[in-house]
């Protein structure tokens, strides 16, 4: 092929293919303007889409939440592990029993008694020796008296006096106003929803920081 007849060909190609160019721009401004234009494209476009794939896409939780879905913690009941609680208690008085907190007069009469000796009144507990006192004297504290401590001090002093009936004995007998109490020590099961096991009981007597004489009569 010549020289010429190649120019000729490569110019026809040219023309042929700005032709295409022309026709191509002249259909798509014409058909731009067109409200809708493009909804079936956009509608093959989705029907390309399997009903699994949409399913899977709208179903998703909390996509569009302002808030994370909350994330499920393991049950728990946080709590000690063994703790103390106080099951009775009752007004008692617990004595000072050394010399000089102690009267008898009678019979008949009137007495009059003065604390001639100083002390200390401590808390008593019975039962097992793996309780503390003070471990029962902080529930005791908490739950019946904030007066009760491990032990109150007695001085000399506070005079009191009293009239005995006719043919009776008067007593007068020094020391604290305190609690007789029952206590319990539970230990809690596994994590602790599930119940509490009894692991020691016992009774205890505990002074409170308020002292003073106690009266009472007898026959003899």
């Amino acid at each position: 092929m010549g020289i010429g007849i190649r120019r000729t060909v490569i110019a026809s190609s040219t023309d042929l293919l700005l032709c295409f160019a022309a026709v191509g721009t002249a259909t798509a401004d014409q058909e731009s303007p067109i409200p809708g234009a493009g909804d079936t494209e956009q509608a093959a476009a989705t029907d390309s889409i399997s009903a699994d794939a949409i399913t899977e896409i709208n179903d998703r939780t909390g996509w569009d939440d302002d808030e994370a879905t909350a994330v499920v913690q393991p049950k728990y009941c946080a709590g000690p592990q063994t703790w103390i609680d106080i099951t009775s208690k009752k007004n008692y008085h617990i004595a000072s029993w050394w010399n000089g907190t102690k009267y008898k007069d009678g019979p008949g009469g009137s007495m009059t008694a003065s604390v001639t000796k100083s002390g200390t009144i401590s808390a008593e507990i019975s039962g097992s020796t793996e309780v503390s006192a003070s471990s029962v004297v902080v529930a005791a504290k908490a739950s019946v008296s904030a007066k009760i401590g491990g032990s109150v001090s007695i001085t000399t002093g506070h005079t009191y006096a009293h009239n005995i009936s006719k043919k009776k004995y008067g007593h007068l007998q020094y020391g604290s106003w305190g609690y007789k109490v029952s206590w319990a020590k539970y230990r809690r099961k596994g994590d602790g929803c599930h119940g509490a096991t009894l692991i020691d009981s016992g009774t205890a007597t505990l002074p409170t920081s308020e002292t003073g004489w106690k009266y009472w009569e007898t026959a003899s």
